[in-house]
């Protein structure tokens, strides 16, 4: 049983990394992790900037209802798992005192076991995993160990995809900046600096990311009047 499990988190590692972006990683995650524990409603929320909570992944409208709940109240077991970077496990949400406000809206639209474990690394929490099921009692703490492991295996893949696509981000940014630059400097007959401070200056001005900036000059082949 333990080898089978290690085989299957290895093939999940590899195949996690080979996705193509963050919302892909999470999707695919969700995927082996539900086949594994036999859960058929999950979710995947991830941490933004701020500590804003967005869901990413979903099983379907039921769990999307349930994590917009929480958004809304701003409390639940997504809420709990990432905030006290630890597992939560719900036997019934009718019964579940640490919700008040969330609860019972869960268990009106039908779910009422939970099962939450936090993904994160050794340095950073990333987000939740957040699985839940229409009859009471439906997870056990062996799910909630598996559940852990396919959990820390995805946080680094997930953080990977993050780091890879701001990577791919800024170098695309840098390349919109370089076009921008050369159609200054081809019209106005400016130096590679010149033009760059023009740039800089218009982004500073009017508080529009220099990225922004070159994008829009690409795209209309105009500058604005103010520039």
């Amino acid at each position: 049983m333990k080898d089978e499990l290690a085989r299957e988190l290895a093939r999940m590692a590899q195949d996690l990394h080979q996705q193509p972006d963050v919302e892909q990683t999470a999707e695919r995650f969700l995927d082996y992790v539900s086949t594994a524990i036999g859960a058929r409603h999950a979710t995947v929320v991830l941490m933004q900037r701020g500590g804003r909570l967005e869901p990413v992944a979903a099983t379907g409208e039921l769990v999307e209802e349930a994590e917009r709940l929480q958004l809304e109240v701003g409390e639940g077991p997504t809420h709990a798992t990432v905030n006290d970077h630890t597992s939560v496990l719900s036997q019934d949400a009718t019964e579940d005192p640490r919700w008040p406000a969330w609860a019972p809206k869960a268990a009106m639209i039908g779910l009422r076991s939970i099962l939450s474990v936090c993904l994160q690394t050794k340095t950073t929490t990333v987000g939740a995993l957040t699985l839940y099921s229409e009859t009471p009692g439906r997870f056990t703490e062996t799910d909630e160990s598996v559940a852990q492991l396919y959990a820390d295996h995805a946080a680094l893949a997930v953080t990977n995809a993050r780091s890879e696509s701001t990577l791919w981000q800024a170098i695309e940014a840098r390349k919109q900046i370089g076009q921008a630059q050369g159609i200054l400097m081809e019209r106005f007959n400016l130096t590679g600096p010149q033009a760059f401070s023009v740039l800089r200056r218009y982004s500073q001005d009017h508080n529009v990311k220099l990225r922004d900036v070159a994008r829009r000059l690409i795209a209309t082949r105009n500058l604005p009047e103010n520039l």
